[in-house]
């Protein structure tokens, strides 16, 4: 087994550890529900009602950082799907009988998280137009992310490359309007 192999196995061994460990808090009554409802508002919920809310509130500066925040939702989500398609990475409990969905996934494959990228473009895009919202959007980013993978529908590595390219994807973004 050459290195590049040997530190692959062990990154996928943290990865179902981790997750698996993660995941067995659903087994707490209120764990569940928090994070189901957590990750329904990051399916794209709370992003729509606050594009709306800043268009509404802001005028013509909330309806431009609304459009920016929406181009760059159409980008992330073009992206994550084209890397889903190639990956085709199984979501934990379709690999590892031990973990419980909290959920019915959005679809079948779990590599990279589209919740956690979305949140995190949503998220940087927002705090550069009105940076004051950037506490809660952090807080409510990183529960999203959490969530994925307590749920059972994502491994941490998934989360931490949605995260990875929802940063990527929101500077390029802002470059680009900029």
């Amino acid at each position: 087994m050459t290195r590049r192999q040997a530190v692959v196995k062990q990154l996928i061994l943290w990865d179902s550890a981790i997750t698996l460990q993660m995941n067995r808090s659903l087994r707490w009554r209120s764990v569940c529900p928090f994070f189901l409802a957590v990750s329904r508002l990051g399916t794209g919920v709370i992003w729509y009602v606050l594009m709306a809310t800043l268009a509404l509130l802001h005028g013509p500066y909330g309806v431009r950082a609304a459009l920016h925040m929406g181009m760059t939702a159409l980008a992330t989500l073009v992206i994550y799907k084209s890397i889903k398609g190639v990956t085709q990475r199984p979501r934990p409990g379709a690999v590892q009988v031990a973990i419980r969905q909290g959920t019915a996934a959005l679809d079948e494959y779990s590599f990279p998280s589209g919740h956690t990228m979305h949140a995190v473009s949503f998220s940087l895009i927002t705090a550069a137009w009105f940076p004051g919202l950037l506490p809660v959007l952090l807080v409510f980013t990183l529960l999203v992310a959490v969530s994925r993978v307590v749920l059972g529908l994502h491994y941490p590595t998934d989360v931490l490359v949605g995260a990875l390219l929802g940063l990527l994807i929101s500077e390029f973004s802002l470059y680009l309007v900029g």
